[in-house]
């Protein structure tokens, strides 16, 4: 039987990994076409309805300020020296990610995110806002209500809280205005990038290409770029586009890597790590800090003041940990199996793969992120 920890390493294994040999993919799973990217939108705005958990506006002066701004411009006139009391607005960034081939009307999803020290964005809604691009010009505009995952209650000074109540979603909450020029309507060449760079995948690439759609219609510039020829007319680079992304080739063995999230200690390899046979001691240290808090009383007419009196002490225990043999492990499926033998969690087990690796004992490159 499994532990726990043994069972989610495995399943942390497993999560970006296929089992068995390269098999052939379509070119549009591979690569990425120049000029077809998206683009990151960027605003300002407010969120209404809010039940009493908007920003504090003593503490956060931007949201008074953002509504008596809105206010003028619909006509309404404050007297000078009023104090706003909103605890049911709230100041918000929105952000937004424009597709490539956006056109003006075309629905987006925004996110909407706290900039304040709102409680909940819950069963608030964002009044129209302009969403920028990094040239500073409006793309679209967001408005509708905002959509929050979590659940909170409170009462009596105590509280609960599951996810985050202060960024919400807003599917399709804004409206393209603006449309970004580009695409790959222009030019005799297109650009086609690999998502990881491989000089032999390169080459496949181009070789697949060439082979169907005829001699020198590609060629690879380096280990991620590949150049083809396109015809110019639109509809016809449509077609051609269409027939070249779904080409199959095969691509290359990846390369063993091992990724460790230092913060939470996840750890995800690829099917190509493997294990030479090592050996392996590992033991626990356990440090245990307690703290006892004491009154000294000063006896009767000594003059003496009562005070109050902290005791710590500390432990350190060290778990004697025995030599673990792993054998050569050449499939994903064998790696899990050895390291689960080793009995570490997944905390423990960040410092033995980098000990494998200096040893020789890993062979694959270790990424820290």
């Amino acid at each position: 039987m499994l532990t726990c920890a043994a069972k989610r390493l495995l399943i942390c294994l497993m999560l970006l990994c296929t089992v068995g040999v390269a098999q052939a993919q379509k070119i549009k799973e591979l690569v990425s076409v120049g000029g077809v990217r998206s683009n990151q939108l960027l605003g300002y705005g407010i969120v209404v309805g809010l039940d009493g958990t908007g920003d504090q506006t003593t503490q956060t002066p931007f949201t008074t300020q953002s509504m008596m701004n809105m206010l003028q411009q619909l006509g309404v006139t404050l007297p000078a020296g009023t104090q706003l009391q909103l605890k049911n607005v709230a100041a918000v960034s929105i952000t937004a990610s424009l597709p490539a081939f956006s056109r003006v009307g075309q629905p987006i999803d925004v996110v909407v995110s706290s900039i304040g020290n709102a409680k909940s964005l819950r069963g608030g809604t964002l009044l129209m806002s302009p969403l920028k691009g990094a040239d500073g010009r409006i793309y679209a505009m967001a408005q509708g209500n905002v959509i929050v995952a979590g659940a909170g209650a409170s009462a009596a000074g105590s509280s609960t809280q599951v996810n985050q109540l202060a960024v919400g979603r807003i599917p399709d909450g804004a409206t393209v205005e603006r449309e970004v020029p580009g695409g790959v309507g222009d030019g005799t060449n297109i650009m086609l990038a690999l998502n990881d760079a491989d000089f032999s995948t390169a080459n496949k690439l181009a070789q697949a290409i060439n082979a169907n759609l005829g001699s020198g219609t590609a060629r690879a510039l380096d280990a991620r770029t590949i150049q083809v020829r396109a015809p110019q007319d639109p509809d016809a680079r449509v077609a051609f586009m269409a027939r070249m992304e779904n080409l199959n080739i095969t691509p290359e063995e990846v390369l063993p890597r091992v990724v460790i999230n230092a913060r939470t200690g996840s750890i995800v390899m690829n099917r190509a790590v493997t294990l030479e046979p090592c050996a392996i001691s590992h033991g626990n240290l356990t440090v245990t800090i307690s703290a006892s808090n004491e009154v000294s009383q000063p006896k009767p007419v000594s003059g003496g003041t009562t005070a109050p009196v902290q005791n710590a002490s500390v432990d350190v225990k060290a778990e004697k940990g025995g030599v673990v043999t792993v054998s050569r492990a050449v499939s994903l499926n064998e790696v899990a199996r050895a390291l689960n033998k080793i009995g570490a969690t997944p905390q423990d087990l960040l410092a033995i793969l980098q000990a494998m690796k200096a040893a020789g004992a890993l062979k694959a490159e270790l990424e820290v992120i």
